[in-house]
């Protein structure tokens, strides 16, 4: 075996590790996505994500890095959304013994940390402005120091950061600071939504209940009813790939059977019948009337789109705004019904 074989083994052992494998998918947004993925990440410079909650970027992250030069070294992750604005900046550069009140020993920080490796920043458009001056110097400079501390530590760092914030905007507003957004996207990667990926939604869906039937122990490999692919298809998935991940996984556990005929996909639901998650009811207003004729002169998607929201009117009107009655009036589960309504609420409330 030669050289170039053997460390793509290595690769893909540790990228698995991580989760590199569920990069699952054939929709043409996938493909091409992965691609400018993969062309970028060799190149050492830093890279940016941006997308949706829950379209992975931390994945996209860890196979830019187990794809690049640096695969050996250390992929060290920060949520920085999950931080207080004072730590911050203690944890990406650590810092010294009595620095702070409780800082009782010197500690070290994710550059350090990171150092030969990648350095991945989540939600890097919470960071405060005083703490992205001094990643600047890093990117720029490839130094930084402990907080309280005046000694100069050198670091070889790459940094991926994502956000799903607009990052240009914060810019302008003075939020974000536009040196250091220049220096970050040398390419931005748009991680694209489950919503433009429909071709994927069975596939992960497939994937996902294979494995939890695994960790269940069950030996029969879990199918989906036609009802259900069709819900799951239709559905619009604000969540993205880690809600598909729960419904599916929730759908399998709950079967008593390997046919998964039964998709909750709002959790919160409750099955008793006086009880029911609060929302906002639409207004008594009945819904206009709709015209064979106009429809027929309409694209084919958009003829749909106002039959559907037309039948969801008149059936929530028709059952005084008791959506299991009106779910029950068209012809649907409840849960259909419900993403239904979800999917339409704007032009029906």
């Amino acid at each position: 075996m030669n050289s170039r074989s053997s460390q793509l083994r290595e690769r893909t052992r540790a990228g698995a590790a991580v989760g590199m494998l569920e990069a699952i998918g054939q929709s043409e947004a996938f493909l091409e996505f992965q691609e400018r993925l993969s062309r970028v990440a060799p190149v050492n410079r830093p890279v940016l994500l941006i997308g949706e909650r829950g379209t992975g970027k931390e994945l996209a992250a860890s196979r830019l890095h187990f794809l690049s030069q640096r695969w050996k070294g250390p992929l060290v992750a920060l949520n920085c959304s999950a931080l207080t604005p004072s730590l911050i900046e203690s944890e990406l550069f650590g810092y010294e013994r009595g620095a702070f009140t409780g800082a009782e020993r010197r500690r070290t920080g994710r550059f350090e940390a990171a150092d030969s490796g990648t350095l991945f920043l989540d939600e890097i458009g919470t960071i405060p402005i005083e703490v992205q001056e001094k990643i600047l110097r890093v990117v720029e400079y490839g130094s930084f120091e402990r907080v309280g501390s005046s000694e100069s530590i050198e670091v070889d760092v790459r940094i991926i950061a994502a956000t799903n914030s607009n990052l240009v905007e914060l810019a302008a507003e003075g939020k974000f600071k536009q040196d250091l957004l220049d220096r970050l996207s040398f390419d931005v990667l748009f991680v694209p939504p489950l919503k433009e990926r429909k071709e994927d939604i069975l596939l992960l869906a497939n994937h996902f209940a294979a494995r939890m039937a695994f960790e269940l122990g069950r030996e029969e490999i879990p199918q989906f009813s036609e009802e259900t692919i069709r819900a799951l298809e239709r559905y619009p998935w604000p969540g993205n790939v880690r809600e598909l991940k729960n419904v599916v996984e929730r759908a399998v556990y709950r079967s008593d059977s390997s046919l998964i005929t039964d998709i909750v996909f709002d959790p919160f639901l409750s099955p008793l019948p006086d009880y029911q998650t609060p929302i906002r009811e639409p207004l008594p207003v009945k819904p206009a009337s709709l015209s064979l004729e106009e429809l027929m002169n309409k694209p084919i998607n958009e003829a749909v789109r106002q039959v559907e929201i037309y039948l969801v009117k008149r059936a929530i009107r028709d059952a005084r705004y008791n959506q299991r009655k009106a779910a029950q009036r068209l012809g649907l589960t409840y849960h259909q019904f419900r993403g239904l309504y979800r999917k339409y609420r704007e032009e029906i409330t």
